[in-house]
């Protein structure tokens, strides 16, 4: 199934980067490392701190340490929802270069029938692998690729981005400003709370299309 090849390929790839460079970029940017960088960068921290998690796609850039350091750095809300915001800008990346290859190169890579398969995946049920890889290691760049390449409707993938980066970005954001290292509860939150808000998402939205139907009836 060249569906499956291409995602454990990009799963692949991803790994193979991080065993290569990973050891050093873990150690130059550990908590207190990525703030010291990060302040390098004076009042423009923070687009520092987005160009460190969109190049998060090709690098073996630790996000999570990143979202931490821009809590610490401007606190936990405003760090929180910068976190959060380079997540998405993250994902959104990731998401439209592999659209930007076009259907013919998509069913060239995956053949006429994955490519339908995989577009019915990600748009039935993409939401809520999108949604949680956001908070999981190396998944959240081969989900956003895949579902880019096999053309997942955009607002579908924004709605699940945002449910799965802000929750993450403000957890993480408190994290760093609290000054934590080993983020345990972080890490659980930001799996419990995209979950939350993916289902409130989708009820709302489901209860908005009913009415609408109900209207042009």
């Amino acid at each position: 199934m060249r569906l499956l090849a291409w995602f454990f390929g990009l799963m692949a790839v991803i790994l193979g980067i991080w065993f290569v460079w990973g050891g050093g970029f873990e150690e130059r940017f550990t908590l207190r490392g990525s703030v010291e960088y990060l302040e390098t960068a004076g009042s423009f921290a923070w687009l520092l701190g987005w160009g460190l998690l969109v190049a998060d796609i090709l690098l073996p850039i630790p996000g999570t340490v990143v979202m931490s350091a821009l809590g610490w750095v401007y606190g936990p809300v405003l760090g929180g929802l910068l976190a959060g915001t380079g997540s998405m800008l993250s994902g959104l990346a990731a998401y439209g270069l592999c659209r930007l290859l076009g259907q013919r190169t998509a069913r060239f890579l995956l053949g006429d029938r994955d490519y339908v398969r995989g577009h019915d995946l990600f748009e039935k049920g993409g939401g809520w692998v999108v949604c949680l890889s956001r908070a999981l290691p190396i998944l959240p760049e081969a989900v956003a690729c895949t579902a880019g390449l096999v053309r997942m409707p955009f607002g579908r993938f924004f709605l699940a981005l945002a449910c799965g980066s802000l929750p993450m970005g403000f957890v993480f954001g408190w994290v760093g400003a609290a000054g934590h290292d080993e983020p345990a509860m972080a890490i659980g939150l930001s799996l419990l709370l995209p979950v939350v808000l993916w289902v409130l998402s989708r009820l709302l939205s489901r209860r908005l299309e009913r009415k609408v139907e109900s209207e042009h009836e």
